[in-house]
């Protein structure tokens, strides 16, 4: 199998069907070439004479652990990322709901005062996108709760000055829930690019053991299955 490294494909699925070495593939694979040779006394002795002493063996023991506390910790940044977007998802679609029915209100009770719809940018389709939405929210209202005759007419239609302040505070939290996601997405992308750097490591490691292995242990075929290497018959 070949392993990609320094690459965001080590979870997708496409890969299997390609017969791509997963991360998880090439992580168990270290984990039993690496415990195997420092636990088997036989293999220990023979890949000493080729410099893999305690020492060398135990730093890789070391880049094994580093990758895969590494590794862990990306998988949690990336599940607090898809756990901020799905809130960010639900704080905007509430704040919209409130916000779409305060706009419908507002363009019936200033129907006729030109410069208020203006104010409030009561024209047209709300924007699409979230920068977009936000600051089309923001103006509304802001130009509302600032404006008397805005808060009497609206009133009159039972949108009460409570009534948007509250629809005000929904966008607000929307808007801090988007402040949220763009953190955790920076932090699991921080935490992809330690995680390869260390993966990377340990394969370079792995890959020159592994080749000196197969020197070592080259008349001892069952010693080269104890550290997961199975040479073509």
């Amino acid at each position: 199998m070949e392993w990609v490294s320094k690459s965001n494909l080590f979870f997708a699925e496409e890969n299997m069907t390609k017969k791509k070495q997963t991360l998880a593939d090439f992580l168990l694979a270290a984990q039993v070439a690496i415990d195997n040779a420092i636990s088997d006394t036989e293999v220990k002795t023979l890949v000493a004479e080729f410099g893999y002493d305690d020492t060398k063996l135990n730093a890789g023991k070391g880049l094994l652990d580093t990758a895969n506390d590494l590794q862990q910790k990306q998988q949690k940044e990336y599940g607090d990322q898809f756990e901020a977007t799905e809130e960010l998802r639900e704080a905007r679609e509430t704040a919209d709901k409130t916000y779409m029915r305060l706009v419908k209100v507002a363009r019936v009770a200033l129907a006729n005062d030109y410069a208020l719809f203006q104010k409030l940018d009561l024209r047209g389709e709300r924007k699409k996108s979230l920068s977009g939405w936000l600051a089309q929210a923001k103006q509304f209202y802001l130009n509302a709760l600032a404006d008397p005759t805005v808060i009497e007419k609206m009133s009159a239609f039972g949108m009460t000055q409570d009534k948007i302040e509250a629809g005000k505070t929904l966008v607000d939290q929307a808007e801090q829930a988007n402040a949220v996601q763009k953190k955790e997405m920076g932090e699991a992308q921080q935490a992809t690019l330690e995680r390869d750097a260390a993966v990377d490591a340990l394969n370079d490691w792995h890959s020159d053991f592994i080749a000196i292995a197969r020197i070592a242990l080259e008349d001892k075929p069952q010693l080269l299955e104890k550290l997961g290497i199975v040479e073509p018959s």
